[in-house]
């Protein structure tokens, strides 16, 4: 038996920035190991349909959805069944099902044998639902499925899921609720061991979750000598000591979600704890201290929001020597709270937006209050283009605590960079999928047995 993997991309153009596609090295590890495995990453390659395989596994996130669909509908018109799993499926299973042969909700670990010994005796199930509370332990990826894959050069690792914080615009806590399953710590430095002397990035949601379990994972990180990167909650700042390990044991990056510099919309967005810690300029002089690179995320288009708050955000983002930002329209993933608000205050301007052709990537979803759908986008390209121009990247560089640290800061933060700016070009007002209507919705004798998407 042969399973075939497919990562899709959301547009038809290939990416400068895919890293390992960490959900399939946990795929692998689950697969007994007299079957057959290929993956085909639709973001730095062709996708051979014709080559002969007996299952298509595809992991599906909104932005990716429509894609997802189309190269589905190429499988099946072959007679290949295809089984869809990931956010979307599990926040939209009613939808992607009319897409799939079977669809599997929340994470692989109960799922995927299940699927596997189905698929072989030819008895898949329309639907597989995770069990709740689930274990993570002992499943470490099995990296042999990367093999001669160009992706760049930071390894992908996990140590927890979900986050404990329930943010009004995240898809996160939509999927996980309160559930943040976490792998021990023997079976994450069993890993680390295998991936001594490379570039590591911590793929939680919030690294930060649990502040005994952090502090351990730092300690045990320090004799590893590695040197790697982690999405944090800003809170982390109230523990001196915490960041004080996390520098010690080799972090250089750190991506953490500002969203807004208006209180009224932390507020509203539920994350006015964002500043219980002092105010931001106060936060980063105490991660820059410890030599940690910041990547900040802002989200734009909440109430409060005027076409000032663009400059503002900006002036912030280059004065604070950010090595990194992420400018974004606020985007109503579905099943989130803002998702049903929108819908309800009748703001949407695409309301399935990841399926609509009309829809391009940085186009804005809903109305705003305070300024025009097209001033949204225009602002939002305008800081996108000016933070990253050459000059501006040259004037974020030497922040001598942070970017400009080392030689190996230096290299870092040119790295990233100057493949943000190239892949900000490329995604800009690009269609979803491959840039062609999705085909109708394919008739089944076996219709899923769940409806109430959105």
């Amino acid at each position: 038996m042969k399973i075939t993997f497919i990562r899709p991309h959301l547009t038809a153009i290939h990416a400068a920035d895919a890293l390992e596609p960490l959900v399939f090295g946990v795929l692998a590890k689950l697969t007994p190991p007299d079957i057959e495995l290929a993956l085909y990453d639709d973001r730095i390659e062709s996708i051979p349909y014709d080559e002969p395989t007996d299952l298509v596994a595809i992991t599906v996130e909104t932005f990716t959805a429509k894609r997802a669909y189309q190269i589905a509908a190429q499988y099946r018109q072959r007679g290949v069944p295809v089984v869809m799993g990931g956010y979307h499926p599990t926040l939209m299973p009613g939808e992607a099902g009319q897409y799939a042969d079977a669809i599997a909700i929340g994470d692989a670990e109960t799922t995927w044998p299940r699927i596997v010994e189905d698929a072989r005796t030819g008895k898949l199930q329309r639907v597989y639902q995770s069990t709740p509370d689930l274990a993570v332990e002992g499943v470490a990826p099995r990296r042999s499925i990367f093999a001669s894959k160009k992706y760049g050069a930071l390894r992908i690792v996990q140590f927890g899921r979900g986050c404990r914080f329930a943010c009004d615009f995240c898809s996160i806590h939509a999927f996980y609720g309160r559930s943040m399953p976490r792998r021990c710590l023997e079976d994450l430095l069993a890993e680390m061991d295998e991936l001594r002397g490379q570039y590591v990035f911590f793929a939680d949601d919030n690294l930060f979750t649990d502040k005994e379990q952090a502090e351990a994972l730092f300690k045990a990180l320090k004799s590893y000598k590695i040197h790697w990167a982690c999405q944090i909650s800003l809170d982390i700042v109230q523990n001196p000591h915490l960041l004080d390990l996390m520098g010690e044991s080799g972090c250089v990056g750190a991506l953490i979600g500002f969203e807004s510099l208006d209180q009224a919309n932390l507020v509203q967005m539920k994350k006015m704890w964002n500043t219980k810690q002092g105010d931001y300029a106060e936060a980063l002089a105490e991660i820059y201290k410890r030599g940690i690179m910041v990547f900040g995320s802002f989200v734009f288009g909440y109430d409060s929001d005027t076409t000032a708050a663009f400059d503002r955000t900006l002036d912030f983002a280059m004065k604070s020597k950010l090595a990194l930002a992420q400018f974004n329209s606020l985007i109503p993933m579905p099943a989130t709270p803002i998702y049903h608000r929108l819908k309800q205050e009748n703001r949407l301007i695409f309301e399935r937006w990841w399926l609509d052709d009309d829809y391009r990537y940085g186009e804005t979803i809903f109305k705003p209050k305070n300024m025009t759908p097209d001033e949204l986008r225009d602002g939002i390209i305008r800081l996108r283009r000016e933070f990253n121009t050459y000059a501006a990247i040259a004037g974020r560089m030497f922040e001598p605590r942070s970017n400009a640290r080392s030689l190996y800061h230096l290299f870092a933060f040119l790295a990233i960079n100057l493949v943000t700016k190239k892949e900000i070009r490329n995604k800009q007002g690009e269609a979803l999928g491959n840039g062609t209507s999705l085909s109708p919705m394919p008739t089944t004798n076996n219709p899923l047995p769940l409806t109430g998407d959105l």
